[in-house]
């Protein structure tokens, strides 16, 4: 009988709340094409537990051969990642969003647009921080993500400790993160948070954080907060 007893115990599968939609209106028949077509061959690879038990990091070199890494964290509809993509064909982009609309929005936008650089992960970016090896991503995108406005709900926001900590294990040092939001209690948790994760932030005067990058392209959500009277904020903040 041979000893196992040095056998390491194979990661256990963490449990995690989630808090949002999966889920919106029904999706119509393209959208359900573009699912079942593209979205398997844009994996970054085995990220879900059942295909990835052992929670083995991603191997993004064979994957993206000759390009750095950038993710995106939450891309809605896909407008940014897209444009982003096709602004700079040099880079790998991979896109996290569980909201399974809006997943097939950028799919759609992919076709259009004729880009080849980006992957997606059609679910919780803390199950994706897992597998990403360390130092991995070169650029990363957190643009309006959930508010949750009421304050018993601050702890279910991205700038939160559980999140940040492996966001900031997976970027490089000097990786740049790039924080776009339109409230100002959020601006605040950021500007306090982000920094205690390992990140600089970059501003020196107003400018910089009320004028939008130079490769930005507005969001329909951003277009719906100038409407409502709400500005942007553009927070750039550097990994140390």
């Amino acid at each position: 009988m041979s000893d196992t007893s040095d056998t390491p115990e194979p990661p256990q599968r963490a449990w995690r709340n989630f808090y949002g939609r999966r889920h919106g209106k029904t999706l119509r028949s393209n959208q359900r094409d573009h699912l079942d077509t593209d979205l398997a061959a844009l994996s970054p690879g085995p990220v879900e537990w059942d295909e990835n038990p052992e929670r083995t990091p991603l191997d993004l070199a064979t994957r993206f051969p000759g390009r750095e890494v950038w993710l995106e964290i939450g891309f809605g509809g896909g407008e940014h990642m897209v444009h982003q993509a096709a602004t700079h064909p040099q880079v790998a982009l991979i896109g996290c969003e569980p909201f399974i609309n809006g997943v097939a929005m950028l799919l759609g936008k992919l076709r259009a647009a004729g880009v080849d650089n980006v992957a997606v992960h059609p679910g919780d970016v803390r199950d994706l921080f897992d597998v990403l090896p360390t130092a991995s991503i070169a650029r990363a995108f957190l643009l309006y993500p959930d508010p949750w406005p009421k304050k018993r709900h601050h702890r279910r926001r991205f700038v939160t400790p559980e999140h940040l900590a492996p966001l900031a294990r997976v970027m490089r040092p000097g990786a740049i993160l790039r924080v776009a939001t339109d409230i100002p209690d959020y601006v605040r948790q950021t500007l306090v948070e982000v920094p205690r994760a390992g990140f600089e932030w970059l501003a020196e005067t107003p400018a910089d954080w009320r004028a939008p990058w130079d490769d930005w392209i507005s969001t329909r959500y951003e277009q719906k907060a100038l409407r409502e009277g709400r500005p942007p904020h553009y927070l750039t903040f550097r990994r140390v």
